[in-house]
């Protein structure tokens, strides 16, 4: 049997792991009967630690509490813990940065020396490219992880791609990361129709909007959907190109926010991307280096032979 401190730490791992324990499985898993898991979990309580008491048979849940107790983290959760309190201090969300290394400060404090050399490798060895977009208020975030969380309708200020300012009305679905930047997927309730947003052009107004009842997401997957709505949709020119060479090539050579690929066979895909000039889409395809075909617009493909009957001249 575990010592009394030890089991309470045992005991503790467990019910962060689980939503719902019943007394036998604890007592179970601990080697213990269920009167020793009753003043153990008494103990936790005494704590600080909120263990809830689950209705019909007995069991126990670990809930939240007005003070935050000590938690107990393995070394993959420790390490990605750290690397995003990293991440987080190079000012990817604007107002959390010194409070992002004060945390941090404290989690290297107490990280063993195999775990510290983990995080530092991975920091050494990781060029983080900065200035590439606003840095987004934390605050802001929150609010709408908060209406999504509680089917809340948000309105707000937003300005467009193109300099526009609306007044929008959204029942928020989702943030999305793109690496880059926040997105809000959401149905605009005026235009009738989903729509993402960028979250660093958005001015929330007064929180706390009508409840609505959630919709069916236009996609299964929300972070292809995004790359779809981003790296085409809000161009002038929206190119679809065959490409010679499987999908997973292809993807290898752009990110998410510039274009979709989806695969025909094992040797070809289709290539999905947008612009505002027809010179943008043909450089940066034939910069891939790999055989293609343009299938749509067919403005695109007579602009591909001038640009090659000018790049034979100039070879000449």
């Amino acid at each position: 049997m575990l010592e009394t401190s030890a089991r309470l730490l045992r005991l503790l791992s467990l019910l962060q792991t689980h939503r719902d324990w019943s007394g036998a499985e604890l007592a179970e898993r601990l080697g213990v009967t269920t009167r020793t898991v009753r003043r153990d979990v008494d103990r936790l309580r005494e704590l600080g630690y909120p263990v809830h008491a689950t209705p019909g048979a007995p069991g126990y849940r670990l809930g939240a509490g007005s003070d935050l107790p000590p938690l107990l983290l393995d070394d993959d959760e420790a390490v990605a813990i750290a690397v995003g309190l990293r991440t987080a201090a190079g000012g990817t969300v604007a107002g959390i940065e010194e409070t992002s290394v004060r945390a941090l400060a404290k989690l290297e404090r107490v990280l063993p020396a195999r775990l510290r050399r983990r995080v530092h490798a991975l920091q050494s060895m990781t060029v983080p490219m900065t200035g590439a977009a606003a840095p987004v208020d934390a605050g802001v975030l929150t609010a709408i992880a908060a209406a999504c969380r509680d089917h809340e309708g948000l309105r707000f200020d937003y300005r467009s791609h193109d300099g526009r300012d609306s007044v929008r009305s959204a029942e928020p679905h989702r943030l999305v990361h793109s690496g880059r930047r926040w997105y809000l997927v959401g149905w605009d309730v005026e235009r009738r129709d989903w729509r993402t947003f960028r979250v660093d052009r958005m001015r929330l107004r007064t929180p706390g909007g009508p409840r609505f009842v959630p919709r069916d997401p236009p996609d299964d997957d929300l972070a292809a959907y995004l790359s779809r709505a981003i790296s085409s949709a809000p161009y002038r020119y929206r190119a679809r190109v065959a490409m010679h060479a499987p999908a997973e090539v292809v993807a290898e050579h752009m990110p998410p926010t510039m274009g979709t690929v989806e695969p025909l066979d094992d040797r070809t895909c289709l290539l999905l991307c947008g612009a505002n000039t027809l010179d943008e889409i043909v450089v940066w395809i034939a910069l891939m280096d790999i055989g293609f075909e343009v299938r749509d617009p067919p403005e695109l493909v007579e602009r591909v032979g001038a640009l090659a009957d000018r790049l034979r001249a100039a070879s000449r």
